[in-house]
Formats: C-alpha cells, sequence, structure tokens
C-alpha cells in the first residue's frame, strides 16, 4: 500500500504521459520508490538524533537554571551574630548591607575587599558590609579566619582583615601559591602584634570553641542559600556572583538606597524589618516559583 500511495506521487500531477516498460535514468518505479523511502528513513534518523539533542541541551540548561539564584529573589542572610562579633565595617544605621562570603585564601576576594572599603568610605554612613566566613581552603584559609574571630574579640576586626590581605595573602599569591608560610601561626602573630593585640587573649581565643563555632555557624547559614563559591554577596539580600567593577556596585547600591528611602523605614530598622523580615530565608532558582505572600 505505500509503494502504491507514493508510486502515485510519483507519477501523477502533471507529469507527462510515459510508457511505463519504458527505461528511465533513476531506474524502475520499484528502485526510486525504494531510494524515497531510504531517504525518508534518513531524515527520520536526523530528526530524532536533532530531537534528542535538543533534549539533552534543554536538561542541560534546566539543571544550570535550578542552580542559579532567581533574580527577583531577595535572599534573608541572618547577619545578628555577624555583627554582634564585630564582623562589620560601616554604622549599623546604613540603610545598605552588603554581606559576603569570602574565604582568606580567594584571590578575588582580596580584590572586591578593597571595593568594599572604598564604597563603604564612598557612601558616608548610608553602607555597611557584614563578612560571613566561608572557608573554600581550609588548609590555607582557617588559620586567617580563626585569627579574624580572635581580633574581632579585641575590637579589631577590620584592621586584622585589611592587614592580613595586605601582609599574608599578598606575599602567598606572589608565590603562586606555592608558599604559603605567610599565612601561618608566626606571620599571623606578628600582624596582631602590630595591631597591638594583646597575645595571649588572641592565641586562647584562635584555639577557642567560640570561633570555631562561629565559623562553623556562618558556613551553616550561608548553606541555605546554596553559596559554593567566594566571593559571593548579597546587597540588601539581592544575589551578586563574583568581584564587579565598582561602577556595579554603585548602580545596585544606589538602586538599594532609592528604595530605603521611598520605604519610610529608618536605615537603622531597615535591614531586619525589609529584608530580613521579609525575605526569603531559604534558596531559590530562577526555575522555582515566587513564594506567596
Amino acid at each position: 500500500m505505500k509503494l502504491l500511495v507514493i508510486a502515485l506521487l510519483v507519477s501523477g500531477c502533471g507529469g507527462s504521459k510515459r510508457d511505463p516498460a519504458e527505461p528511465s535514468n533513476g531506474g524502475s518505479i520499484e528502485e526510486r520508490l525504494r531510494r524515497i523511502e531510504d531517504n525518508l528513513a534518513k531524515r527520520e534518523e536526523a530528526l530524532a538524533f536533532l530531537e534528542k539533542a535538543y533534549a539533552g541541551q534543554k536538561a542541560q540548561q534546566d539543571e544550570e537554571a535550578a542552580r542559579e539564584p532567581a533574580e527577583d529573589a531577595i535572599f534573608a542572610i541572618d547577619v545578628r551574630a555577624s555583627v554582634a562579633a564585630g564582623f562589620v565595617e560601616g554604622p549599623a544605621t546604613a540603610p545598605v548591607t552588603v554581606v559576603e562570603a569570602f574565604d582568606f585564601a580567594c584571590p578575588y576576594c582580596q580584590q572586591v575587599n578593597a571595593t568594599l572599603d572604598e564604597l563603604v568610605k564612598q557612601y558616608g554612613g548610608k553602607l555597611r558590609v557584614v563578612y560571613k566566613n566561608f572557608v573554600v581552603h581550609p588548609d590555607t584559609a582557617m588559620p586567617g579566619h580563626l585569627a579574624s574571630c580572635a581580633a574581632a574579640k579585641q575590637n579589631k576586626y577590620i584592621a586584622f582583615k585589611n592587614a592580613f590581605w595586605a601582609k599574608a595573602f599578598t606575599p602567598y599569591a606572589a608565590s603562586g601559591g606555592k608558599d604559603d608560610s605567610s599565612l601561618g601561626a608566626a606571620n599571623i602573630f606578628k600582624i596582631a602584634g602590630e595591631l597591638g593585640l594583646d597575645a595571649k587573649r588572641f592565641d586562647a581565643d584562635m584555639k577557642g570553641a567560640e570561633c570555631a563555632a562561629m565559623i562553623a555557624a556562618d558556613m551553616t547559614e550561608l548553606e541555605k542559600f546554596k553559596v559554593g563559591s567566594t566571593p559571593t554577596l548579597y546587597v540588601n539580600g539581592t544575589h551578586v556572583a563574583g568581584a564587579l567593577p565598582k561602577k556595579a556596585f554603585e548602580k545596585l547600591i544606589d538602586a538599594k538606597l532609592l528604595l530605603a528611602e521611598q520605604s519610610g523605614v529608618r536605615g537603622a530598622d531597615y535591614y531586619d524589618k525589609e529584608i530580613f523580615g521579609k525575605g526569603e530565608k531559604q534558596f531559590r532558582s530562577k526555575k522555582d516559583p515566587k513564594p506567596a505572600k
């Protein structure tokens, strides 16, 4: 039946009449029909291959979208313990809060550290940065994180953080990561001494359970939002991946400042009420629907 239908299509529709017994350049009708069927089969195989490739590509895109944070999400990172511990730069009255998940052995974290320092000064009391420990390289970075916590207990967190980047991480980076001695205890205690920290207390706090628990708590909080790399930042809850150029940060901060001013909520209360109070307290991907209010 199939051969008959195709034969009618081939021989009909305005073609000139020809004696079926006459030979043709294309061979017999049966041969020509078989060639047409073969070509159709090949096209079906090609279409099936393309459909399979598309399905694979779509699945990969869906998988990537499931890992990427929703662009419209306001993520409510809990900063209360970090602020209380002194892991913060800028005043408590600032209407814009940047939360940075960082690692003391990450070159991009060093880069964004300088940018954030400049921005805090530039915005004159309207911006604060809360630092969250996210230790990606425990062998090299953990001593610095424990030391910064110990320095915070003597109200020297920011001074130690900046000194560590300059005097501990920079030599390590200059060695191409081959010489990590500058990240070790000897240099850390030298930096602490230069900052006037009480060495005995500093040592005890570095080794104490409280600082270890603080770092673990930071990482547990960040894991709720599927932080997997450093630096990861949140500007009044909006996710930022990586070290943006300063101008890009300024654009986002200005937009957040405008929203804060329009809200009528005073700066000292804005993060707690509008971001942590109303934001999403767990990760939401681009694929996930926005939660109902």
